[in-house]
């Protein structure tokens, strides 16, 4: 195995990247070995999809394939090797289906079909130890001795970066949501990988191309959780437990969520959300449901002491699922992509054993002391408040924005965000998304004439707020995002990070800091050039007091 697609990737003086198994992550060499070839696969059947695309026959069938199966081998997601074999088989069926497909179009339209090569014509064996002994020959640095890093780094770059536009198109089509301009960008772009590409800076220029296609998504994402569930609303969140039978609901879905509160309805259980389900309570159509009682917990690395100490089922609707401890495990669930051996897996949207083991559990004894904080500065929300926010900063009230969000994790340099956020000036505003937020979210922050200090703009998903929210800004003041008094301040984990990130600089904001580790496959060679090619800048977080003083010499332009 080999791996090495998230801040956890083992370095070491003898190399970079999860090389044994366990990984950090806790995946064993089998499932990671198995995702890789399914992310082989799935190359090639974006191959033909492309093809058949060109030829009139666009195929949502394949394409959702596509994004499910990329989603299943994100950091976090999926540890169980039986549901890739599976998942393997259902991709070499649907890859030939799109191929027969494309083929009959290409002859009805008197056009000789191509022969293709690489992932397209892979033949996954039939056992598993035949599978992976096949395993090398697909994996992320396969060829790298010839190659070079800083080739398979940029290949990375494209792949991680898809992996997390995946994940953020597969919670909008769980909605209904599918665009078929999203859908032929990303067969373009994998079946550029499938090219097995070694030219440097055109994969530099494609992985920007990654992060346009994210944008696209964010937005459509967007669009599906604000006209299913309502634009999210200021709302304060209760987060200590209230007496009675309880189910915990942690990841990212909010379709999984609303199906368990459709089926808890009059059951006398209340449901709780965990992690980076918080923003779920500012939704108007979720927070509806009366028993929606709050959140408990933070962010997905506490979660094996938050989910031991819980009194009901859990429920895993997406990443991040970290190996269950042993007393919880025989009461966690787990829905769509997600998995993990031995643990219970939801895959018809029936709840009913979940509900049953909420009944049969202890759940709260009593109510705790009522704790809250306030959530739900979305950009529909503070859009609303924009002519309130330009006056003041035009008043001189608000000297500075800060973007302090992205993922969390367990790194001891993660304690930089928390220190921006706490040590930034009384007269600065905060704005904070992602997990990393349960760092200082129930830190004091106070207000400006009204306006919270710390504005919580929702999940990593949410990130098209915020650059709804800097665009605003910049047309109020009739300049670039560039030129706000704005600092981004990234915490990154994953591969929808990345995605992000992508999308940042495919924006051309400057200035971004980011930690707590620049990617392990982003070489030297890579940082260069993405900062001389695009003009951009990839800068490691630093000493926070330093950076804060620095970001403060940008003052607004207005």
């Amino acid at each position: 195995m080999f791996c090495y697609q998230c801040e956890q990737t083992t370095r070491t003086p003898a190399g970079i990247g999860c090389a044994s198994a366990p990984g950090t992550c806790g995946k064993d060499e089998a499932t990671a070995d198995l995702q890789d070839i399914l992310t082989h696969l799935i190359k090639g059947v974006a191959q033909y999809a492309r093809r058949a695309r060109a030829m009139g026959v666009a195929d949502r069938y394949t394409d959702d394939f596509i994004f499910y199966g990329l989603f299943t081998t994100l950091t976090n997601v999926n540890f169980t090797a039986t549901r890739f074999v599976h998942l393997i088989q259902e991709a070499t069926k649907r890859r030939e289906r799109i191929k027969l497909l494309y083929e009959e179009a290409a002859r009805e339209q008197g056009k000789t079909p191509e022969i293709l090569s690489g992932p397209a014509n892979f033949q996954p064996a039939d056992g598993l130890e035949q599978l992976l002994r096949q395993a090398s020959g697909v994996a992320i640095n396969s060829g790298v001795d010839h190659l070079g890093s800083d080739v398979i780094g940029a290949r990375a770059l494209i792949l991680y970066g898809m992996k997390g536009v995946a994940a953020y198109a597969q919670h909008a089509r769980v909605l209904g949501y599918q665009s078929d301009e999203v859908d032929a960008q990303a067969e373009v772009i994998l079946d550029y990988l499938a090219s097995n590409p070694t030219d440097i800076d055109a994969m530099l220029e494609e992985s920007l191309e990654v992060g346009r296609l994210n944008l696209k998504v964010m937005e459509l994402l967007d669009a599906a959780n604000t006209e299913t569930f309502g634009a999210q609303e200021i709302t304060s969140v209760r987060i200590s437990p209230i007496k009675g039978k309880a189910i915990l609901v942690s990841g990212h879905d909010l379709h999984d969520l609303k199906q368990i509160l459709e089926q808890t309805k009059d059951q006398g259980i209340n449901v709780y959300t965990h992690g980076e389900m918080l923003p779920a309570n500012a939704y108007p159509t979720l927070k509806a449901y009366p028993h929606l009682a709050g959140n408990l917990g933070g962010a997905w690395q506490d979660q094996q002491r938050e989910f031991a100490d819980f009194p009901g089922p859990i429920v895993m609707t997406s990443n991040c699922i970290i190996e269950p401890g042993k007393n919880y495990k025989n009461r966690i669930f787990t829905l769509g992509p997600v998995g993990w051996p031995g643990v219970r897996h939801i895959d018809d949207g029936d709840f009913t054993p979940v509900i049953q083991a909420a009944k049969a559990l202890p759940g709260f004894a009593a109510d705790a002391e009522d704790q809250r904080i306030t959530i739900g500065f979305g950009h529909h929300t503070l859009l609303g408040a924009a002519d309130k926010i330009v006056d003041a900063v035009k008043s001189g009230d608000i000297r500075h924005f800060f973007l302090v969000g992205g993922c969390d994790g367990a790194s001891p340099a993660r304690n930089y965000f928390t220190e921006v956020a706490d040590h930034a000036p009384a007269d600065s505003v905060v704005m904070t998304l992602g997990c990393g937020k349960y760092r200082f979210n129930r830190h004091e922050f106070g207000d400006i004439g009204g306006i919270p200090r710390l504005l919580d703009i929702g999940q990593c998903n949410d990130a098209h707020s915020a650059i709804r929210v800097a665009g605003a800004l910049a047309e109020a003041f009739n300049c670039g995002v560039n030129d706000l008094p704005l600092s981004i301040m990234l915490s990154w984990f994953e591969q929808k990070a990345t995605a992000i990130h992508l999308s940042l600089l495919a924006l051309g904001i400057k200035g971004i800091k980011l930690g707590p580790t620049l990617p392990a496959y982003l070489t030297p060679t890579l940082v260069q050039k993405l900062q001389s090619r695009f003009d951009l800048d990839l800068d490691l977080i630093g000493e926070a007091q330093a950076d804060l003083q620095a970001a403060l010499t940008h003052t607004a332009t207005a």
